[in-house]
């Protein structure tokens, strides 16, 4: 799909929002984009910060502490 078609998706799907809530966020996330430095917003890890965060997902998984993709899909049905 090109990216002219995906706009006009995208203008389709948010004039059939119904949810204010939904538009809302959509909203926030958008300005949000405006007033941050996208290079600022997107700073890549350091190797030691990657490392944590490897080593804290590996510890979430042996915990169990993570979702199922069923639950993810639960969950992102009520957006």
């Amino acid at each position: 799909m090109d990216f002219q078609t995906r706009k006009l998706n995208l203008i389709a799907y948010l004039a059939q929002v119904q949810d204010e809530s939904i538009l809302n966020k959509i909203e926030s996330f958008l300005l949000k984009g405006k007033t941050k430095d996208d290079k600022a917003a997107f700073t890549p890890f350091t190797l030691d910060e990657f490392i944590d965060r490897i080593e804290k997902s590996e510890q979430d998984f042996k915990e169990e502490k993570f979702k199922s993709q069923d639950e993810l899909k639960k969950i992102s049905e009520k957006w």
